[in-house]
């Protein structure tokens, strides 16, 4: 008998039905104003994962990742991070400070919304709006100059807290005050910008549900309870899930320009350590290791909480 001609793998080739060649030919120029973002992930976030291999070496700046001359160390780096007198420091004070980004700047961008969506003057709203994005596209350094200025002995905040009897001093150099500054310049930065979502949200649910409510007697509080919140139940999980996921990511360059040699004890991340032992201290592999380790404990923070939102409020990632 003959073999058709193609091999015995042309018919395990499934063809593309005529509906779905039509969609990819209407959404071909979506496809084409994808590449670009698709090809920065590539060659931005895939290919230097290459390099996570040297968390188990003793890597050598120029020398090969494979090949004669490296030298294999296994966890070696993994054990000597868990076993630093660091490691519990760096791990609390990560998850101190990104609990209290979470707990603000999760949620005050959501009250943001919540009130803003109750204000009936347009022209009000829109001032408000654009007010609350504007920190947002300052630039990190100029907003560190502006804090440890107005904080300074006799800065601008400082001198107002005088006279309400608190002694004037540098704050930014107090390992107790480091989070408070930290999380209401990170959350004042960033909560405006984070309500955009919210609030696009909140336009898109239907008006008419919100004319029935008002005829069945309710008022504003409960039409927020009952209609709003519900309509924003899937974008809350989404955002707390990813935000979950990077509780270990604190704002390291944040915390680089605000900290100090007297707030090490309270504002060390791992961010920052990695910085030091990595770009400073050249110890390459051991702060591969570092964070090949977070990472790996982020995804399955991730996992985690993708798993609870899925039985939970039937959304999620995946």
């Amino acid at each position: 008998m003959k073999q058709e001609h193609g091999g015995p793998f042309k018919k395990a080739v499934p063809k593309l039905s005529a509906f779905e060649r039509n969609r990819i030919r209407e959404n071909l120029q979506l496809f084409v104003f994808l590449l670009p973002v698709f090809l920065l992930l590539f060659v931005f976030c895939y290919i230097p994962m290459y390099g996570v291999i040297i968390a188990f070496q003793d890597y050598i700046p120029g020398s090969p990742f494979i090949g004669k001359g490296v030298i294999w160390v296994g966890l070696k780096h993994f054990i000597r991070f868990v076993k630093s007198e660091y490691f519990f420091r760096i791990l609390r004070n990560t998850l101190v400070l990104s609990g209290l980004n979470l707990a603000f700047g999760f949620t005050l961008p959501i009250l943001f919304a919540l009130l803003l969506d109750q204000v009936r003057n347009l022209t009000c709203r829109k001032f408000v709006q654009t007010a609350s994005y504007l920190p947002y596209f300052i630039s990190s350094v100029v907003v560190a100059g502006m804090v440890i200025t107005f904080l300074d002995t006799n800065g601008l905040i400082t001198t107002m807290l005088s006279f309400f009897g608190l002694p004037p001093m540098n704050y930014l150099i107090s390992k107790q005050s480091f989070p408070a500054i930290y999380t209401v310049t990170n959350v004042w930065k960033g909560f405006g910008f984070g309500s955009i979502l919210y609030f696009a949200t909140i336009t898109s649910i239907d008006p008419q549900l919100y004319e029935s409510a008002k005829i069945d007697g309710a008022n504003r509080s409960q039409q927020v309870l009952h209609i709003t919140l519900p309509g924003l139940q899937r974008i809350i999980a989404i955002n707390l899930i990813m935000a979950i996921g990077g509780i270990l990511g604190a704002n390291s360059d944040l915390i680089l320009l605000l900290y100090h040699p007297a707030t090490y004890e309270t504002a060390d991340v791992i961010g920052t350590y990695v910085y030091r032992q990595g770009i400073v201290g050249g110890e390459f592999s051991y702060t591969a290791a570092v964070g090949l380790f977070m990472s790996v404990i982020a995804f399955a923070l991730t996992y985690t909480a993708n798993r609870v939102s899925n039985k939970l409020t039937d959304y999620g990632l995946w």
